[in-house]
């Protein structure tokens, strides 16, 4: 059991990597990236995983420092945040332009539609590459801190 925890700890640290480092490149080409958002997605899901292995394995007795069930935690937190954020973002993004809704946005002529569009996906871009570069960097501390 140890060792499919090991192995899932790997994964979540290549998903996290892969998802930060490709949607900081997306961000900043202004592109869209939708194997981030599949690389988010595995990542987020492999922390999810290895969260429950991690509860397993502390139920049937191993025991870890409290440091690394902390560091190993805090992705969770990170990843729910980030989407609450992601979320918010696309608000923040119509409030800035004194758009009341997205409905308001279909009112405005074609090429302004675009352009919010582009900004909103873009920010969640930012949003969420921002939260993986914080979940990797826990999830490294989480493997620092393993016995």
């Amino acid at each position: 059991m140890k060792v499919v925890h090991i192995v899932v700890g790997v994964a979540c640290i290549a998903f996290v990597a892969g998802a930060a480092g490709w949607g900081a490149w997306c961000w900043y080409r202004l592109q869209h990236g939708r194997l981030f958002w599949r690389l988010l997605r595995a990542g987020q899901a492999s922390v999810v995983l290895e969260a429950a292995l991690g509860g397993v394995l502390l139920i049937l007795g191993y025991r870890e420092s409290d440091l690394h069930v902390i560091y190993g935690l805090l992705p969770v937190a990170v990843s729910f945040v980030g989407e609450l954020l992601r979320i918010a973002s696309a608000q923040t993004v119509l409030d800035s332009r004194g758009l009341e809704s997205a409905n308001a946005v279909g009112e405005l002529p074609e090429d302004e539609q675009s352009l919010v569009v582009v900004s909103i996906l873009q920010r969640e871009l930012g949003v969420m590459v921002l939260a993986s570069f914080v979940m990797l960097a826990l999830l490294i501390r989480a493997w620092g801190t393993a016995p």
